[in-house]
């Protein structure tokens, strides 16, 4: 008798936070009988950069996804929390069979659709050369990425409100992995690892075009949604584009937009609710 695989769950990271962040939500997930594998970085591989409407990234993913199928034998759940979630989903719109397998669905964590009068703004925007302006973009490109060592790292974090309610182990996980020893002591002695040209470029790129994807490549599998309640990035969005693609596949989570960083076991067990409800 032979041994059913876990369900394999390719998870993409949010916009400057690398998949080792998550390594607790990825161990809760693997303790519920998953099998979770990630790309570590978007954006960093020049053979994948960072254009507008993200192409290429989506391509990354439907390659990386690939070859997770091939190795295991599995279709796919692809689950992406904010920039993640929207490579997920552009992904399985353009890629509905990898390796054969027809992906098994999509999650989004707090990955509203931009559609609707809001994506023609962007698009304006965007062509106008003005997104930079508007864009989280304008904070990225000026952040702090050197420190004299990880205790300053990790004061500097812990000082600062979007990361007040992290999970303890989560933020550790980031400074561990998010930040890097430098190669020179001219440059300081620990650096941020994502670089914050790519975090601006990703955020200025954002994608606009959507509603046309999915009107030329119907989602041939189902989408939900998970977000927080809190979540300011829902409220800049709105959820009706998002409302119409998950068809009622909807949940919500105390926390902000960066809550799976803030609750990782209630939301790995969110994670495996929807994902159950999708077929898992």
């Amino acid at each position: 008798m032979t041994t059913p695989s876990k369900p394999l769950i390719v998870f993409s990271h949010g916009n400057s936070f690398p998949a080792s962040t998550y390594n607790v939500l990825f161990q809760h997930l693997q303790a519920r009988g998953f099998e979770v594998r990630a790309i570590e970085k978007f954006g960093h591989d020049p053979a994948y950069p960072v254009t507008s409407n993200w192409p290429h990234l989506v391509q990354q993913l439907a390659d990386f996804t690939a070859q997770q199928v091939e190795a295991s034998g599995e279709g796919a759940y692809l689950v992406g929390h904010s920039l993640g979630g929207y490579l997920s989903f552009m992904c399985a719109a353009r890629h509905p069979i990898l390796d054969g397998r027809p992906l098994r669905g999509v999650l989004l964590l707090d990955s509203p659709l931009i559609g609707g009068w809001r994506a023609t703004a962007l698009s304006v925007a965007k062509r106008a050369k003005l997104v930079g302006s508007v864009s989280p973009g304008v904070i990225s490109r000026k952040r702090k990425n050197q420190w004299f060592d990880k205790d300053e790292v990790l004061a500097h974090f812990r000082g600062k409100k979007t990361f007040a309610k992290w999970d303890d182990a989560m933020l550790r996980d980031y400074i561990e992995h998010g930040t890097h020893d430098a190669a020179s002591s001219s440059e300081g002695q620990r650096l941020l690892s994502f670089d914050r040209n790519v975090e601006t470029a990703i955020y200025n790129t954002l994608p606009d075009n959507l509603e046309q994807l999915i009107k030329h490549h119907p989602l041939a599998c189902p989408v939900a949604f998970i977000g927080g309640l809190q979540s300011s990035e829902i409220k800049q969005v709105g959820m009706a584009l998002t409302e119409k693609i998950t068809k009622g596949r909807l949940m919500m989570l105390d926390g902000s937009h960066l809550f799976p960083m803030e609750k990782p076991l209630a939301t790995a067990a969110a994670i495996e609710a929807a994902l159950r409800n999708l077929g898992a």
